[in-house]
């Protein structure tokens, strides 16, 4: 019983919390959404007994990607809006779907596959830790790195956005010159 009403408790804020992600316009409250909401997903993996899961989830999702998007926002104006114009939207719609259907088919298809089964438990002596590591390097192995690799580019593509609004590069300049560029505005702040 208890778990009945703490599965319908954790569905109940978890789809509020991601409800406000995407309905919200403010990237505060939806980073702090989105962080609740990774966190209550973790409340259903200790419903399951997959402790390492939750702990997984709590540690990875809710720590290192949140740290990572907080991160990223430092970079942008979020209150400036983003005016997009697409010259073909059909197309921009055909290739994201066929991506999509892609990346389904890749993430679908070990899971179809009879090569690795995962038999429960793999062993019992060492718990679930061992278990979730055989099946994720095993079975899992393909979507375990595309999701890494997903990552990296988003990591990569907020940098390269974040480096197009800056309009001095100081990696560029010799030290001399990033020193009279300090003397310069030190010297306009205080006429200011």
């Amino acid at each position: 019983m208890f778990e009945i009403i703490a599965f319908i408790i954790f569905s109940i804020l978890t789809i509020g919390m991601f409800s406000i992600v995407v309905l919200t316009n403010n990237s505060l409250y939806a980073l702090s959404a989105l962080a609740s909401g990774m966190i209550f997903i973790s409340g259903f993996f200790f419903l399951l007994n997959a402790d390492f899961l939750g702990a997984v989830q709590i540690v990875v999702y809710t720590g290192a990607v949140m740290a990572l998007y907080a991160f990223g926002m430092m970079f942008f104006d979020s209150l400036s809006e983003v005016k997009e114009k697409i010259n073909n939207p059909r197309l921009v719609f055909l290739l994201s779907g066929m991506i999509a259907v892609i990346v389904v088919i890749v993430l679908v298809a070990p899971i179809i596959g009879q090569n690795v089964e995962a038999e429960f438990p793999v062993h019992p002596e060492y718990g679930n830790t061992v278990d979730v590591g055989v099946v994720l390097f095993t079975k899992y192995l393909l979507p375990f790195e595309l999701a890494a690799l997903m990552l990296l580019v988003a990591l990569v593509g907020g940098v390269v956005l974040a480096g197009k609004k800056m309009n001095i590069s100081f990696s560029e300049m010799k030290e001399d010159e990033i020193d009279e560029l300090m003397k310069k505005e030190e010297s306009s702040t205080k006429d200011i």
